[in-house]
């Protein structure tokens, strides 16, 4: 396993994301699939100039390099299994939206994932499944995402909700809600609900984002944060004394007790959602953008 490097106190944020997440590129890996590799790069050349539409991990981009300045450095760092031939069209397309991305890594059909921690990225966006699991297996919060079927993203504020057993905090409760049910999970909780819970794949992302958005008035932040959770009462004490011993502010908290996440993502208006759980994944894709992460005992 790679050992995640430790960031300075003042570093910038840097997510990478793969060429798939960050444009739709879904005829184009349809022709890689049906036709192979010589096919596919000589669709990719035909139509260098044919701008590429927006993927489900652009609206997300283009709000955090908004927010980049001296005083809050983002990067974005592109990480593609294209060719630097073939990823010239995503360059084309990266200079036509004008979003501020001139790092990129292109591997030529290899894995992507160990250029995650070469650039210190905090987040890792790819529609890749097996490079998503091996970045969380290294310590670098990862997601896959998902086709959306819509998005309702706020028109303008960042917006990201995160789902809380096995991606802001580790999946030990989670563990004993599969294992024993429901009843005994609740016990737990109870038990230890003073006992913070330990850290997920996501925490040091959100850490690293709140740092950002500390930077700006609590009054019309141009980020916002959500937790959506199937806890309920009175599973939800072990989280919020947890966040308080972490010192983490979330903006907005839902406590679902089993309640489809979608609807309430669609009024949230999340730019994107992470969540462990598929179920929970599919239910959220069809209102907002959606990452997939296969972390905790749900994706063993």
């Amino acid at each position: 396993m790679v050992t995640k490097q430790i960031k300075t106190e003042n570093s910038k944020l840097v997510i990478a994301i793969s060429s798939r997440a960050l444009f739709n590129l879904d005829h184009s890996h349809q022709i890689f699939k049906d036709e192979g590799i010589e096919a596919y790069a000589k669709h990719q050349q035909e139509n260098e100039q044919e701008i590429l539409e927006p993927g489900v991990g652009f609206t997300l981009v283009k709000k955090l390099l908004k927010l980049n300045s001296k005083k809050t450095p983002i990067d974005v760092i592109l990480l593609s299994r294209n060719s630097a031939d073939t990823g010239l069209r995503i360059f084309n397309s990266i200079e036509h939206y004008g979003l501020n991305i001139s790092r990129a890594a292109f591997t030529r059909g290899e894995s992507t994932h160990p250029f995650v921690g070469a650039f210190e990225a905090d987040l890792f966006l790819s529609s890749n499944y097996n490079d998503v699991q091996k970045a969380l297996q290294s310590g670098y919060a990862a997601a896959s995402i998902i086709e959306s079927k819509s998005n309702h993203s706020h028109p303008s504020q960042l917006r990201i909700a995160f789902d809380g057993d096995a991606v802001i905090f580790s999946d030990e409760s989670e563990k004993i809600f599969q294992e024993k049910g429901l009843e005994a999970f609740h016990e737990n909780e109870v038990l230890s609900e003073k006992i913070k819970l330990k850290a997920g794949p996501f925490k040091s992302f959100l850490v690293s984002l709140q740092k950002i958005q500390s930077t700006f008035p609590e009054e019309n932040n141009p980020i916002r944060t959500a937790l959506v959770t199937a806890r309920s009462a009175p599973a939800h004490k072990r989280v919020i004394h947890t966040m308080r011993e972490w010192g983490i502010r979330i903006d907005e908290s839902f406590f679902l007790g089993g309640l489809e996440k979608g609807v309430f993502l669609r009024e949230f208006g999340a730019d994107i959602f992470f969540d462990d759980q598929q179920q929970h994944c599919d239910s959220a894709s069809q209102y907002v953008p959606t990452g997939h992460v296969p972390s905790g005992i749900k994706n063993i």
